[in-house]
C-alpha cells in the first residue's frame, strides 16, 4: 500500500532501496563497519551464517556468534552514508542495537597505535544531524552500549580509553589535514580538539548517536587507533590487522554483552539495566 506521504522513499518490493535489505534478514543486534570490505572478515568469526549480501558500499551478512544471532552493516564514509543506513535498517527491524567499529586518529599523546576508543560522546563537527536536531543538541552514545564496550575490551585483554570523539565531514581539510593544493580553514582543529580533551578523530560516530538515539535505540561506538596525530605514525601491515581484530572482537562482545544485559532485565522484571542486576 503506498505511503500517504509522497516525500517518504518508497523501496520498490520489501527490499530497502540503498542496503538492499527486506524484513526479517537482520538481527536487532547490528556492528557498522565503514569499510564494505570489512564485512566479510567480521563475518568469518561467526558461527553460522544466514545471508551474505552487497549492494554498492553497503555489504551486510547476519548469522550468529556465540549464540547471538546478530548483523553486520558496512556504512562506507561519512555521516550522509550513516544516514541512509540508520534510516533503512529502521525501516525493516524492530529496535536494534547498533555498535560502530572503525579506525580514527588519536589526538592525545598517551594513545598508542592499535589501542581503542570507546565514545561516550562526539563533538558534533558535521552537518548531517542538524538536519534532525538543534546545533547545540548533544551526540551522545548509550550508557549501557558504552559499559559494554568498557567490559568487552577488559574480558578480551585490550587497551582501550574512554571519553570525547569529534566526528569531522572528511579526512584531510576537514580534520585539519593541510592539503597543498587548497586552502583549508581551520589548520589548528586538531590541537584545538586536543585541548578540549577530544580523544580522536573520525567520520560517522555523531551521526549514528544522533539518530539512534531519536528513534529510542541503543548506539555504542569503538574505534582502533590508526594514526596518532601528535606523531604523524600511521598503523601498518600485521599491526593494522591486529588493531582491526581488537576493535571487531570487541564490537562482536559488546553486542552479546548487552544482550545478557537485555536477559538480566527481563528475569529481574525491572524497567532498565542497572550494575546491580550483573550475574
Amino acid at each position: 500500500m503506498p505511503n500517504a506521504d509522497h516525500r517518504v522513499a518508497l523501496p520498490v518490493g520489501e527490499r530497502q532501496y540503498h542496503i538492499g535489505l527486506g524484513p526479517g534478514e537482520l538481527a536487532e543486534f547490528i556492528l557498522l563497519p565503514g569499510d564494505p570490505d570489512r564485512t566479510a572478515r567480521i563475518a568469518a568469526r561467526l558461527d553460522t551464517i544466514e545471508i551474505q549480501r552487497r549492494h554498492r558500499e553497503f555489504a551486510s551478512a547476519t548469522g550468529s556468534y556465540r549464540g547471538q544471532r546478530v548483523s553486520i552493516v558496512s556504512t562506507g564514509i561519512g555521516t550522509d552514508n550513516v544516514e541512509i543506513v540508520v534510516a533503512e535498517v529502521l525501516a525493516i527491524t524492530e529496535r536494534p542495537t547498533f555498535i560502530r567499529v572503525g579506525s580514527c586518529g588519536a589526538l592525545q599523546p598517551e594513545m598508542r597505535l592499535g589501542d581503542l576508543v570507546v565514545s561516550t560522546g562526539s563533538v558534533r563537527l558535521e552537518s548531517t544531524t542538524s538536519f534532525f536536531v538543534h546545533d547545540g543538541y548533544p551526540a551522545v552514545a548509550d550508557h549501557q552500549a558504552i559499559l559494554a564496550l568498557i567490559e568487552a575490551a577488559e574480558r578480551l585483554g585490550h587497551r582501550a580509553h574512554v571519553g570525547l570523539t569529534a566526528t569531522a565531514p572528511g579526512f584531510f581539510g576537514a580534520q585539519g589535514r593541510p592539503i597543498p593544493q587548497l586552502p583549508i580553514r581551520y589548520p589548528d582543529l586538531a590541537e584545538e580538539m586536543a585541548r578540549q580533551r577530544v580523544l580522536n578523530f573520525e567520520m560517522e560516530a555523531s551521526a549514528l548517536m544522533v539518530l539512534a538515539g531519536l528513534a529510542g535505540c541503543r548506539a555504542g561506538v569503538v574505534c582502533a587507533v590508526y594514526a596518532q596525530r601528535t606523531t604523524g605514525e600511521f598503523v601498518t601491515g600485521e599491526a593494522k590487522d591486529r588493531a582491526e581484530a581488537a576493535c571487531v572482537e570487541t564490537g562482536l562482545e559488546g553486542l552479546r554483552i548487552l544482550a545478557d544485559m537485555d536477559r538480566q532485565v527481563r528475569e529481574s522484571a525491572a524497567d532498565r539495566w542497572r550494575p546491580s542486576l550483573w550475574n
